[in-house]
């Protein structure tokens, strides 16, 4: 039998898609669950489009650290009808950014063994004659561009997503023992932003998803109650679970 651990927990997904069996996972141990994705893409068009579809071939890697930089290069070589050299090598941070890729088609030749961008430098290989572009958000921390000396691809502009904030908002003002999990860096800027301003910090149990995002936390003087090793939503839950149980 389940146990009843997060009864009377309100857990906020601030993420843009989350699996069902995470929700299920909450529900099943008497928590509810609502989602918020806090950030909102749009694609970024500019001159440089034309001048990176062109010069594609002139790249052995593209570097790709999540599913909506994927989405936005496909739709901008689906509308200029090229098509990807398979001479191009895939380097993909993330199980659900290399799925994506997998899903259009497209070959993974590396990924890091931990889902960060601090790690990824660590373990990839650019060799001395290799050149390689990294396709991003608005939003994305140089630590790629740094670590690589990768030229980089802004493909979409990352937005606060306001109907979103305001419901939030309203929601954990009105809710018992409110938990928060964030899984980007870009989530954490939104809520500090546009939530802590005016709900304390104090009000909510932190939990995040990879040290990337704890950094972020820990900018605006926050330490997470929860994270876990493994850099997974599911991981998260359980690790709250484990916590909840003992207490």
């Amino acid at each position: 039998m389940l146990s009843k651990a997060l009864a009377n927990k309100t857990i906020f997904l601030t993420g843009s898609s989350v699996v069902m069996s995470v929700k299920e996972r909450i529900t099943q141990h008497g928590g509810q669950v609502y989602c918020y994705p806090l950030i909102e893409t749009v694609e970024k068009e500019t001159k440089e489009d034309q001048i990176y579809l062109c010069n594609l071939t002139a790249y052995n890697w593209l570097i790709f650290t999540s599913q909506n930089a994927v989405k936005y290069f496909v739709n901008k070589l689906e509308r200029a009808l090229t098509t990807l050299s398979s001479t191009i090598k895939i380097a993909a941070v993330g199980e659900k950014t290399a799925a994506l890729l997998k899903k259009h088609g497209y070959p993974i030749h590396f990924i890091p063994t931990v889902y960060s961008a601090d790690v990824f430098i660590k373990e990839f290989q650019l060799q001395s004659n290799e050149r390689a572009l990294f396709v991003r958000g608005s939003m994305a921390k140089s630590t790629i561009r740094d670590g690589t000396g990768a030229d980089e691809w802004t493909v979409y502009e990352t937005h606060a997503h306001q109907r979103y904030v305001e419901d939030l908002k309203e929601r954990i003002r009105n809710v018992p023992n409110p938990v928060v999990i964030f899984a980007s860096p870009s989530a954490v800027d939104v809520y500090a932003n546009e939530v802590a301003t005016s709900i304390s910090w104090d009000q909510v149990k932190i939990a995040s998803i990879g040290h990337i995002t704890t950094a972020a936390l820990e900018k605006y003087g926050i330490t997470p109650s929860v994270q876990p090793k493994i850099y997974t939503m599911q991981a998260v839950i359980e690790q709250l679970i484990v916590e909840e149980s003992s207490t």
